[in-house]
């Protein structure tokens, strides 16, 4: 069973994240920021990842550090759950529609991490939320997996749905590309690595 356990303490955060991929979509998360507690069951719930965060952080200060830091232990666990990454899929794509908005998410587990985030996000705060921070997650955490993110929001409206949708969709690609395949010798790359 490919699973990571990653521990992060700094003088802003103290992060604890336990991920399984061979999952049911289960979920314990407890980080502070409730908005981001939800964005994160639904990665876990959409990519049947079993999934683990406690988190405290300066969040009289504000949620940045918090989020981000969650961000890189989630990427983290999921580097280091994968592996040598052999016999994964490694390419994952999901388009899903939340109400009025349609997000898509395209990942490629190639050890380049790098982001594009096209979308639009109306109004600065989801409840407590600073929208900013959605793209400050998904930077850490494509940083720290090791893959290429790709975020398309097409259209939407209410940010919330928006952000929803992004998570739904990025949790889904995630499911997609670190499937096993026995077909696949090595890694999927004509390089021979990752």
């Amino acid at each position: 069973m490919r699973k990571a356990q990653i521990s992060r303490k700094t003088t802003e955060t103290d992060i604890e994240v336990k991920l399984v991929i061979e999952g049911k979509g289960d979920y314990q998360i407890e980080t502070g920021v409730g908005f981001l507690d939800h964005m994160l069951s639904l990665l876990a719930r959409h990519g049947l990842f079993d999934i683990s965060i406690k988190a405290t952080g300066d969040l009289q200060v504000d949620s940045h550090h918090t989020v981000e830091d969650v961000g890189l232990c989630l990427g983290k666990a999921f580097g280091e759950a994968l592996g040598s990454k052999e016999k994964i899929a490694r390419y994952g794509s999901s388009r899903v529609p939340m109400n009025e908005a349609l997000a898509e998410a395209d990942v490629d587990f190639s050890s380049r991490p790098f982001m594009v985030f096209n979308a639009s996000l109306a109004g600065t705060k989801v409840g407590e939320f600073d929208v900013e921070l959605a793209r400050e997650f998904l930077q850490a955490f494509a940083n720290a997996a090791m893959l290429t993110l790709h975020i398309n929001l097409l259209y939407g409206h209410n940010v919330h749905h928006c952000i929803e949708a992004v998570f739904k969709a990025l949790g889904r690609a995630l499911g997609q590309a670190v499937r096993l395949d026995d077909r696949i010798q090595g890694v999927m790359s004509t390089k021979g690595e990752l």
